[in-house]
C-alpha cells in the first residue's frame, strides 16, 4: 500500500485531466498536495474534493515561479502542464508556436525542477519528481514536431536531473502516455481515418484513461519504486513495443 505520510507534493497542471487524477491519487495516498494552476478558480472543485491547496502562478514567468516556491517545503513534484501546440509539419510549423510550447513544455518543467530540487536539498530528506512526457518523445507521429521536440528534450532532461540529483537521494523519472480521449485531444486523434490505424498498430487497442497515467505516477513518487531513478516509462499500450 502507498502512504506519503503527509509529505508535500506540488502538482503543476492540476486543472488538467491526469494533473487533477494525479491530485487524486496522491490526496488518496496521504500526501499534502499543493495544485497548481494559473488560477485558484481552475482547482477550486479540485481542492475541495480532495483537500488539496491551491497555488496559482505563471509557470512561464520566472519570477512568478521564483515567489511561488520560495520557502516552499516540498518532497515531491509532478511536472504536469503541457501545452499540445498545433498540428503541423516541419515545412509549416508556426515558429511562435513552437516557442510557446519550448516555454510550457520544457523550459517551465526545468523551472519548477530547479526550484523544487532547492527545497528538496535545504531540507535534506531526499525527494522524487515526475516528469509527464509522450510516446511522441520515443517515436515519430505526423504533426506532433514540436510537441514531440519538447518532450524529447522533457526526457533528457530527466536523465540529466536523475544524474545530478541522485547525490541527494532525489529520484526523477519520465511518464510517456499515449493519448487520453479528451475533448480536445478526439478534434485530431478522434478522426477515424487518424484513430483506426493508430489503434490497430496499439497491442492494447485503446485509448488510456487519464487515471490510467495517474497511477504509474504516483507509483514512481512513492517509496516503493525507490531504487528507480532515471526512466522513462512508456503508458501507451505497447505501441513503441515493436
Amino acid at each position: 500500500m502507498i502512504d506519503f505520510n503527509g509529505r508535500t507534493i506540488l502538482v503543476t497542471g492540476a486543472a488538467g485531466g491526469i494533473g487533477g487524477a494525479t491530485v487524486r491519487r496522491l490526496a488518496a495516498a496521504g500526501a499534502d498536495v499543493v495544485a497548481q494552476a494559473r488560477t485558484e478558480a481552475g482547482v477550486a472543485e479540485l481542492c475541495a474534493e480532495t483537500g488539496a491547496r491551491p497555488l496559482a502562478f505563471d509557470l512561464t514567468d520566472d519570477e512568478a515561479v521564483r515567489a511561488a516556491m520560495e520557502g516552499f517545503d516540498l518532497w515531491g513534484l509532478v511536472n504536469c502542464a503541457g501545452d499540445g501546440g498545433e498540428i503541423a509539419t516541419p515545412m509549416d510549423t508556426d515558429m511562435d508556436v513552437f516557442d510557446r510550447v519550448v516555454r510550457i513544455n520544457l523550459r517551465a518543467a526545468l523551472l519548477m525542477t530547479k526550484y523544487a530540487s532547492q527545497s528538496m536539498v535545504r531540507l535534506g530528506k531526499g525527494g522524487s519528481i515526475v516528469n509527464v512526457s509522450s510516446q511522441a518523445a520515443l517515436v515519430a507521429l505526423p504533426g506532433h514536431i514540436s510537441y514531440g521536440a519538447t518532450k524529447a528534450g522533457l526526457d533528457n532532461m530527466t536523465r540529466v536531473s536523475a544524474l545530478e540529483l541522485g547525490r541527494y537521494d532525489i529520484r526523477v523519472n519520465s511518464v510517456n502516455p499515449t493519448v487520453v480521449m479528451t475533448p480536445m485531444s478526439a478534434g485530431h486523434w478522434g478522426q477515424p481515418e487518424i484513430e483506426g490505424p493508430f489503434l490497430k498498430a496499439m497491442p492494447l487497442g485503446r485509448w488510456a484513461t487519464e487515471d490510467e497515467i495517474a497511477g504509474p505516477i504516483t507509483f514512481l513518487l512513492s517509496d516503493l519504486a525507490s531504487m528507480i531513478s532515471g526512466i522513462v516509462v512508456p503508458i501507451d499500450g505497447g505501441y513503441t513495443c515493436q
